[in-house]
């Protein structure tokens, strides 16, 4: 999965806690402190009214595992900090059976995390749950943009 490409915007992820296609750091791990690291991002297109988030796990045993998915980002915010979220933005839940961020726990090997963020052309998402929260992102993204860190557990 690329970035989305609308009227020349190329929205980019990054975090000051790890690079791209590097390795994340224990503290935002199940072995560390288990907290978000920081998020910003920049680019988003003409339009955006919101944005939302995803962390997954690709390479869980039994398909993707969902670590944290945020929707009702506002336009306005543009990087999420070690720990925060912005106040009105809402949760759903994870595999992990919890609302909030849960880091890499792989119970094997390697494990790819992608990060990602979605610039979405609504203020607020309706009715969003674990099941259709990817389907009813899709319908409203104007433009997306993965960060992807490694994880492997001592």
């Amino acid at each position: 999965m690329g970035s989305n490409k609308i009227e020349g915007a190329d929205m980019k992820l990054r975090s000051m806690d790890f690079e791209h296609g590097n390795n994340i750091p224990p503290e935002f791990t199940c072995d560390g402190k288990n907290v978000s690291p920081h998020l910003s991002w920049e680019d988003a297109p003409t339009g955006t009214e919101s944005f939302a988030l995803s962390v997954t796990d690709p390479d869980a045993p039994g398909g993707e595992f969902i670590h944290w998915l945020v929707y009702d980002i506002p336009k306005g915010v543009k990087s999420i900090d070690r720990t925060s979220l912005p106040g009105v933005a809402k949760q759903v839940e994870n595999d992990f059976g919890r609302k909030e961020y849960g880091g890499p726990c792989p119970p094997s090997g390697t494990h790819r995390y992608i990060f990602t963020i979605f610039a979405l052309d609504t203020k607020n998402l309706k009715d969003v749950k674990k099941y259709n929260f990817f389907e009813k992102v899709k319908e409203h993204t104007l433009s997306k943009s993965e960060l992807m860190g490694l994880y492997k557990r001592e």
